[in-house]
């Protein structure tokens, strides 16, 4: 090829590249430029010569890029085809590039040497050792020339490790050989780098006081930095012995590098890496050097210098790295000590706890954070937690964490040093925000494990900041909030540090009483704090919301003193009617509407009562009469309390009534606090409301035009009735309970029989008076389904018609908004009609079907016995579902089917469980399958045409909610089929929004994964069995991962196992495997998923191939398919008598065969396949042991040739 068409065809491509990087050009010009250098790139024959001309060092930066471009792309997807004499003329002539084609290293571009460092190890990767092998000799001489070509091999050695060893970007055996070759060679690669490392260094060092030298003195530290980052990618994966070696030559230079601010945040990463290693504890054994004097005084001064500068972004960085290397070292001692290593207290651990002391008290938030995890570790130690330096050290630690619980540091402010920090670290004061409550949980974490060594200093410290506090004048400070004069935000300075001092005290308080024996809880101190906190007046919501906490961690000492206990009940119910404005008790009609923090306050001493009344029953049993009668008392005025105040009140009562433990006497006071509840739910109004759509609407005040929305509603007094009734009703239900000690239950009257089994039946007191109102509840729920209807939303009339919407918290909660931070608490909460009524909708929904699911578990036999339960249920809840929103059929399936069917005894399956879930089963396929048809559509066109009238938020929350919901019908699905010890992991997990990126790889499926009772029952009726087999089986292709995932492992196998036994259809057979080979189209990009899916496809193949030719025909149908890799899985499948070969093998061999199937990322989809070649083998096999080989011989000769001569 002349030199003529070279020189005019690279003057073509300067010219398009200058186009393509012109920001003038037209799109039109760009586009053809573009497409013109593609095609050079693709299809010319003279790449080579033209990429070498481009590169030449004469040429713009860009042309020069552009030219080794070319080059490596005719690397990457040329080398397989070229003659050998072009390949060694393009590796000499790249090598004298590195030689001399480059500009100084200072001067040189960095994606020049980027690119040319790449070109060369895509060499290594084709062609060393075995073509290349004197590589490494070659990158040494060039090293020699100077500091421009020393940093270009480090260049090239590191994109080698990270290639081969971290990104993995090439085929099995050339990693194999590669790796192994350069670990064969590591020692001379580790001198390498540490003398080009220390050379550079001590000439930098000597020469960077000489200006004259500057210059020089750069390239040098540029050296120094790339061998750093080099070492970096080796130190995480080669032998600790090279990390070790020459007695730590390499740690002991790094350590000396913390102190040279050019070089030290590198050295730093090095550091760290090499400490955070994990391996045989013998080998780390030599990284305890890391705590001898030297290394201490270097790591410490160089902490204190980056310190002692101010905040600068370089030694931040600096900081937060070296208080990493101190946390992985503190995670190295916890995993050496105490192990049979024979490492023993190193002697300078004082002085480190005092450094790590120093990060923990640091102003950045983000620091102190960072040390809670390594705290933890030496907290619980079981060495180290016995040592006299750290329980020396716990009382500093407390005393540290006392400051960082406060909440400060928002960067938008400027109140604190951490501020400044924190403008670093987040990007909003949502952000600080959000990582401020999970360090905060973190360090209550931490605290508590420091008092259980030291729990009687934790306490003393907590009962002084607590008398501190109290003595403390109060201060609402300049931000204050809207709701009234004189009263606190959550920013002012008396709640911030009210707020941390609760946290402390009750982390702290707890942990004693877990700790210490019942004869060593200093009972006086804790009576006499709980009776300053008794007598602490405050007229502010969020300081009082904090007393009330402090009353409840001190509870417990009114076990010893129960004359207290009065008190207590006092401050507490004082609590519950706590207004800011004394009057309004008696001007409720038209007082402004209370504030979040008001309402926060009384729902907390409610839920204090509660919590009392739960955990210590027989302390509280002796005042119930008073209780009582005050509780009736504040119910007495309609207006006092809202429905969920009275309610919670109500519960106490029902609570400490389970201590009566006298069936007779708990029914009869359960009979008298319910009486006023059925006499307004058994009216005869009441029943017309809740049994006809119309009357409710108009009752509950939904069908009137309102003029002026923000005046109160005349109906407002109705719905508080309704809701009275039904939060009652689910009050008893959840708490009413017979004795948990069987000889009490049988003396106090609660036994009334046995199973056949032989466990004992229990009545609840609550039953007959629950029951009789069952009628109307389920009306009422009827009744609320059919509001849903095209006529009845059309009654609703404009106003109201929104009021069956999902609520805002809600959406936000989906999509995952985080909520805005100070209006939380501030302002009234005015609430027009409409959001009232939609608030009223929602709560009543959720609760009508939180009695249902309780009422199971609450009235066992007694509920699961009414007549016609299962029709009386089918006419209700599940009337109209066609309308219902996907928001209201997540909770119903979630809060009542769930419950009622996993507490239903095995008796009632046949009669209640399965004709209620064999419908719903068969309606919910139908309802998802058209779900996901429209989603899948949507993305299938362009959505120009529907964009107008369904905004893109809508469509995420909408395709959201379908996420969610199909999770909650396989979660349920699953719950009724599979036995719980194959789905352990996946109940904890999540039923909610957040929870997309939760993925375990985990997929072999538990071995357990067998049937329940239930689930059997369920597969005996044909049309639920057909019905859960399909949507299970059908879900594998909606585009939910997690779904999918969970369905694959848990639900799949165990169904379809269940009718192996039985005629299934070809037809069925076929399309079950088919369904799993669309799950892996659509979800093959997911590790976890397609390790899961490709299991089941394998499960399936290996079960039913031998009946069923049909899948062979599925096979053949994959796409790239082997047909003889096919025919050979086949022969081994089907021939009986053949050994079987080991199950990974098998499925390894399954796997290449359906590979054609398995679905890839957008990213991955579109992208050019690299060949990388294998070349001849570096190793000898060695001969494989005879049991393996022998048996597996196909011929069957194996065994024979044993006995031959």
């Amino acid at each position: 090829m002349s030199a003529e068409q070279v020189s005019s065809l690279c003057e073509q491509l300067v010219k398009a590249v200058t186009v393509i990087m012109d920001p003038a050009s037209t799109q039109r010009y760009r586009l053809e430029a573009l497409k013109f250098c593609e095609e050079f790139k693709e299809k010319c024959p003279i790449c080579v010569p033209c990429g070498l001309k481009l590169a030449e060092k004469t040429q713009s930066a860009i042309v020069r890029h552009f030219g080794l471009q070319i080059l490596e792309h005719v690397v990457k997807f040329r080398w397989n085809n070229m003659p050998r004499l072009e390949k060694v003329y393009l590796k000499n002539n790249v090598m004298s590039l590195i030689s001399s084609g480059t500009q100084s290293i200072l001067e040189e571009e960095s994606h020049i040497k980027d690119v040319l460092s790449r070109i060369v190890v895509e060499m290594i990767k084709r062609e060393w050792p075995q073509h290349w092998p004197d590589m490494l000799m070659e990158l040494d001489t060039l090293s020699k020339q100077g500091e421009t070509q020393t940093e270009l091999v480090m260049f090239i050695l590191l994109r080698l490790a990270e290639d081969v060893v971290t990104f993995q970007t090439l085929p099995t055996q050339r990693r194999r050989d590669i790796q192994q070759t350069l670990t064969q060679n590591m020692e001379k690669i580790f001198n390498f780098l540490l003398t080009a490392l220390q050379q550079n260094v001590n000439k930098y060092r000597r020469m960077k006081a000489d200006l004259d030298q500057e210059p020089k003195a750069q390239a040098n530290c540029r050296v120094g930095i790339a061998a750093l980052n080099t070492l970096a990618g080796y130190i995480d994966w080669v032998a600790l012995s090279h990390i070790t070696a020459d007695n730590c030559k390499l740690l002991e230079m790094l350590c000396l590098l913390l102190n040279e601010p050019e070089l030290q945040v590198g050295a730093a990463e090095c550091l760290l890496i090499a400490v955070s290693r994990k391996g045989k504890l013998e080998d780390r054994k030599p990284l305890m050097v890391l705590f001898g004097d030297v290394a201490m005084h270097y790591i410490l001064s160089a902490a204190q210098t980056a310190d002692g500068e101010g905040l600068v972004e370089k030694h931040y960085v600096f900081l937060k790295r070296l208080c990493q290397v101190l946390c992985a070292l503190g995670s190295q001692l916890c995993a050496l000590l105490g192990s049979d290593s024979e490492v023993e207290t190193p002697a300078n651990f004082g002085k480190y706890l005092d450094s790590f002391l120093a990060f923990t008290t640091h102003p950045s938030q983000f620091l102190r954070s960072s040390t809670q995890i390594t705290w933890g570790a030496l907290f619980r130690h079981d060495v180290l937690s016995r040592d006299p330096l750290l329980l020396a050290t716990i009382p500093k630690y407390l005393r540290a964490s006392m400051t960082n619980l406060v909440k400060v540091g928002f960067p938008s402010k400027s109140d604190s040093p951490s501020c400044e920090y924190s403008r670093f670290d987040f990007d909003s004061d949502e952000d600080f925000n959000a990582f401020f409550n999970s360090f905060r949980a973190q360090q209550g974490e931490v605290m508590r494990m420091a008092c259980r060594l030291d729990p009687r200093t934790g306490f003393q410290m907590a009962g002084e900041w607590l008398k501190y506090q109290l003595a403390l004048p109060f201060d609402a400070g300049a931000m204050n909030s809207k709701s009234g004069e004189g009263l606190c935000s959550i920013f002012s300075p008396s709640f911030v540090q009210w707020d941390a001092m609760t946290f402390f005290s009750e982390s702290v308080i707890s942990q004693m009483f877990r700790t210490l024996d019942k004869d060593a809880i200093p009972v006086n101190d804790g009576i006499d704090l709980l009776q300053q906190v008794l007598s602490y007046e405050t007229k502010d919501p969020l300081i009082l919301s904090c007393v009330l906490t402090n009353i409840s961690a001190l509870f417990p000492f009114v076990t010893y003193r129960p004359e207290y206990l009065q008190q207590v009940l006092s401050k507490l119910f004082a609590s519950v009617t706590f207004e800011v404005i004394e009057e309004s008790k008696f001007a409720m009609s038209v007082q402004a509407p209370r504030t979040r923090a008001v309402k926060n306050v009384r729902r907390h001493a409610c839920s204090s009562i509660i919590k009392m009344c739960r955990d210590y029953p027989q302390l509280v049993l002796p005042n119930f009469d008073m209780l009582y009668n005050h509780v009736k008392q504040l119910l007495s005025n309609e207006l006092l309390l809202t429905q969920m105040e009275k309610c919670a009140l109500m519960e106490a009562l029902v609570l400490i009534s389970n201590q009566f433990k006298d069936y007779e006497r708990q029914k009869a006071f359960l009979e008298e606090l319910m009486a006023p509840v059925a006499n307004l739910w058994l009216s005869a109004e009441m029943q017309r409301v809740l049994s006809d759509p119309e009357a409710f609407i108009s009752y509950v005040g939904a069908d009137n035009k309102i003029s002026d929305p923000t005046l109160e509603d005349a109906s407002g007094l109705n719905r508080s009735r309704i809701s009275f009734c039904v939060y009652t009703i689910l009050g008893v239900v959840k708490r009413a309970r017979w004795p948990a000690a069987a000889e009490e239950a049988k003396a106090g009257g609660f036994l009334v029989g046995y199973m056949p089994s032989g466990s004992p039946i229990y009545r609840n007191p609550c039953t007959e008076q629950v029951l009789k109102l069952l009628d109307n509840l389920l009306a009422l729920i009827r009744t609320h389904n059919d509001l849903y209807t095209p006529q009845m939303v059309a009654k609703m009339g404009e106003t109201f018609a929104k009021a069956l919407d999902m609520l805002e918290v809600e959406k936000n909660a989906i999509l995952g908004l985080p909520q805005p931070l100070l209006e939380l608490y501030d302002a009234p909460v005015y609430k027009t009609v409409l959001e009232r009524m939609q608030g009223f909708f929602c709560t009543l929904y959720d609760n009508c079907f939180h009695i249902l699911g309780n009422a199971g578990p609450s009235m066992q036999q007694d509920f699961y016995t009414v007549e016609g339960l299962a029709t009386q249920l089918l006419s209700s809840a599940f009337v109209n579902l066609n309308n219902i929103p996907d928001y209201r059929l997540r909770p119903m399936l979630r809060v009542f089917v769930k419950p009622l069917v996993l507490s239903c005894p095995p008796e009632y399956y046949e009669a209640l469980v399965c004709p209620m879930l064999g419908p719903l089963f068969t309606y919910l396929h139908v309802r998802l399958s058209q779900k996901w048809q429209v989603i899948n559509q949507r993305s299938l066109f362009s959505e120009d045409d529907a964009a107008d009238d369904n905004p893109e938020s809508q469509e995420m929350l909408e395709e959201q909610l379908v996420r969610l919901l199909t999770r909650e019908v396989m979660d349920l699905i699953t719950v009724c089929c599979v036995s719980k010890k194959g789905v352990e992991q996946n109940t904890a997990a999540t039923l909610d929004g957040d929870d997309d990126e939760v993925m375990a790889t985990d997929v072999t499926p538990p071995a357990s994964a067998e049937l329940t009772e239930l689930g059997k029952c369920l597969m005996k009726q044909e049309d639920v069995c057909t019905a859960m087999l399909i949507t299970a089986y059908t879900s594998l292709s909606w585009k939910d991962t997690l779904s999918c995932q969970r369905t694959t492992t848990q639900l799949c196998w165990p169904l379809l196992k269940q009718v192996l036994a039985g005629n299934l259809l070809p037809d069925a057979v076929s399309w079950f495997f088919t369904s799993v080979l669309r799950g892996l189209q659509m979800h093959g990009q997911h590790d976890g998923c397609m390790a899961a899916l490709v299991h089941l496809a394998f499960q399936i193949y290996e079960a039913l191939r031998p009946r069923y030719a049909e899948l062979k025909v599925v096979m053949e149908q994959i796409p790239d398919l082997q047909r003889e890799s096919l025919e050979q899985f086949e022969s081994k499948l089907l021939n009986p008598t053949l050994q079987k070969v080991a199950d990974k093998r098998r499925k390894d061999h399954f796997k290449r065969l359906i590979a054609g199937c398995i679905g890839k990322s957008l990213g991955e989809q579109f992208r050019k396949e690299v060949h990388i070649r294998n070349l001849p083998s570096l190793f000898k096999k060695v001969k494989p042991s005879l049991e393996t080989d022998m048996l597996e011989n196909e011929d069957g000769e194996g065994l024979t040739t044993l006995f031959e001569p």
